[in-house]
């Protein structure tokens, strides 16, 4: 191999590695966005699903009647799950939160049974919750249901905020995405406008030009979403290791989701900033490439 041919070679091999690491980081930025945008849909209903409601029980009730009505409750398509709570138990979380024993004050253990009810996060709305309390209050044994709609509906509203600004934040940065990959693109093309219009000079026509570089490109943005996704991985590790809490926010089939994405995002953004670019270099004079 000659010496030039050798410098050629090379000169196209970097040129190829940089364009895929550029790609990379872009797409790792996109990557980390949706994953945040996946993450608030987690923390969402994360905190929706640990939202819980009292329903407070007959002092009559008997164990039996706790049980049949616990097996009513948990057969509803809303209850997520349910926990029976004791009068002496609730009497134990009284004294922690007073600091002193109500029964010695009162006389009488003030504290009731109750079941403490967690909703799936679809139901946990106030107009769900309004629906369900009619449902529950028609049960056996259930003397009262107690919940904070104040609490339930501030709750709800920042998640709306939050998702509004994830939604925007998430357009943005794909706008930005687009035009960084856009113009990684266009300066690898740059460099073969030329050859493009060598090529058009010689009859061929624009799809049998636009498609060694699009099917390039398609190879660089599939390696570049791999390059991507391996970083996305080894940063949610890392935070996985330092917030065992996120395993419960996000599930592998969002990871999955996640990664698919990315090399996706890579194989559209890399083939349609390519169509743009030579079509660009298709259309211009050939006087006029020595000027751009």
């Amino acid at each position: 191999m000659s010496k030039k041919k050798k410098i050629s070679t090379a000169r196209f091999v970097n040129a190829k590695i940089t364009s895929t690491i550029s790609i990379s980081l872009v797409l790792v930025l996109l990557g980390l966005t949706i994953l945040i945008l996946f993450m608030g849909n987690g923390l969402s209903k994360f905190v929706k699903e640990n939202m819980s409601f009292s329903v407070m029980l007959d002092s009559d009730v008997t164990d039996a009647g706790i049980q049949r009505l616990r097996k009513n409750l948990d057969g509803q398509p809303f209850v997520k799950s349910s926990r029976f709570i004791s009068k002496d138990e609730a009497k134990e979380q009284l004294i922690k939160d007073l600091g002193e024993d109500p029964e010695e004050l009162l006389g009488y253990n003030p504290a009731q049974d109750a079941i403490e009810v967690y909703l799936h996060s679809e139901y946990a709305n106030s107009d769900s919750i309004a629906v369900i309390s009619q449902v529950i209050r028609q049960q056996n044994n259930v003397r009262d249901l107690l919940y904070q709609q104040e609490a339930i509906d501030l709750i709800n509203d920042n998640l709306s905020k939050v998702t509004l600004i994830l939604l925007v934040l998430a357009a943005v940065l794909m706008f930005i995405s687009f035009t960084l990959i856009r113009n990684t693109i266009r300066l690898s093309v740059y460099s073969k406008r030329f050859i493009i219009n060598t090529m058009k000079l010689v009859g061929a026509n624009g799809s049998f030009i636009r498609r060694p570089f699009i099917l390039g490109n398609i190879l660089t943005g599939i390696v570049s979403g791999i390059f991507a996704d391996g970083i996305i991985f080894l940063v949610l590790a890392y935070f996985n290791k330092e917030y065992a809490e996120l395993q419960s926010i996000i599930g592998v089939t969002d990871l999955i989701v996640i990664f698919v994405v990315v090399i996706l995002l890579g194989i559209l953004i890399s083939t349609v900033a390519t169509y743009f670019a030579v079509n660009r270099y298709l259309k211009m004079k050939t006087e006029n490439l020595y000027y751009v």
